[in-house]
């Protein structure tokens, strides 16, 4: 009888620990589906392990391949702390990452499918870096799918491809590591291809083409979309507008719903989905304060205005 109850023991710890996990069904542009059979990959986030406050992040492919392994200090979404590997469908390495408070840090190793070394980048290793450090990272090292080197110690000639590896997308000197020089890319999903000058790593100026033969100069490549003045007003607005429901009130239900919609190229919001969920009736008046958000100013690039994704927590908390 002993074997017997020890095993029943075992079954029941492993079933225990089998439900501290939380399973997300995602597609590939971070929106979140309700059916496995919907969604491009899943992420399974598990309790941190013992001695560990951070929380063990694994992604997989629909066939049941992996596709991340990472550590968070956060459940959903993912705040990546140290170490985290990426894997192609076909087991590969893909890349290989260091975080630190959610941001890359050090250098960032990315592969061919094949396996072999693509590019090796390097990030500022600072925790609190803002998204233009973010973007300012140096190219080290690069080397084409046979080996060949292309760039090293930061000097040589980059090439960026698409996400399968079949045409090149951008290209240009680098010079210690940073873009130097002219440069020229190409966006075909908008038909768009673009020149651009460098010096040390600094954006001079650019020219887009469009698909109708317009040409555009630009001094920004980039622009994020705002609300009319900023995201401090935006919450502003949202605390103005939103009716706390009912029921949640008597309650006493509190959560942060995170929401993601797409802000248009004239400014307004669309495609609005709920990312995390506190409840029904808080869900839909995130949905419809959002909705009924005065238009934003559009965000840009290569001088033109664009469809940009955008994500915003809104948190609902009762105080006594």
């Amino acid at each position: 009888m002993k074997p017997l109850f020890t095993l029943a023991l075992l079954f029941v710890t492993v079933l225990c620990l089998a439900q501290r996990q939380n399973v997300y069904f995602l597609k590939n542009d971070g929106r979140y589906v309700k059916q496995r059979d919907s969604a491009d990959y899943i992420r399974v986030v598990r309790e941190p392990d013992s001695a560990s406050n951070l929380y063990n992040v694994f992604e997989f492919y629909p066939n049941g391949a992996s596709k991340l392994e990472g550590k968070s200090s956060a459940i959903n979404p993912p705040a990546y702390e140290g170490a985290c590997a990426k894997f192609y469908p076909n087991g590969k390495r893909q890349s290989v990452l260091t975080y630190k408070a959610g941001k890359l840090v050090g250098n960032a190793y990315e592969f061919y499918p094949n396996g072999k070394l693509y590019v090796v980048k390097k990030f500022p290793d600072v925790a609190n870096a803002d998204d233009d450090m973010q973007d300012s990272y140096q190219i080290t090292a690069e080397n084409d799918s046979l080996g060949t080197v292309l760039i090293a110690d930061g000097n040589g000639y980059f090439k960026a491809y698409n996400d399968k590896f079949t045409a090149v997308v951008e290209e240009g000197n680098v010079k210690n590591g940073k873009r130097d020089g002219n440069w020229k890319g190409s966006e075909p999903g908008q038909g768009i291809t673009y020149s651009e000058t460098y010096e040390d790593g600094k954006f001079l100026s650019g020219t887009s083409i469009g698909k109708n033969g317009d040409s555009i100069k630009y001094n920004v490549r980039d622009v994020e979309p705002q609300f009319k003045g900023g995201v401090k007003d935006f919450y502003r607005y949202l605390g103005r507008n939103i009716a706390y429901p009912d029921y949640e009130r008597e309650h006493n239900i509190q959560g942060k719903v995170i929401l993601t919609f797409i802000v248009e190229k004239n400014g307004e919001l669309s495609n609005i989905k709920v990312l995390s969920s506190v409840s029904d009736n808080i869900d839909k008046e995130a949905i419809r304060v959002v909705s009924e958000s005065p238009k934003w100013i559009p965000g840009t690039e290569y001088g033109r205005n664009c469809r940009v994704y955008y994500t915003i927590p809104i948190d609902f908390s009762l105080s006594n």
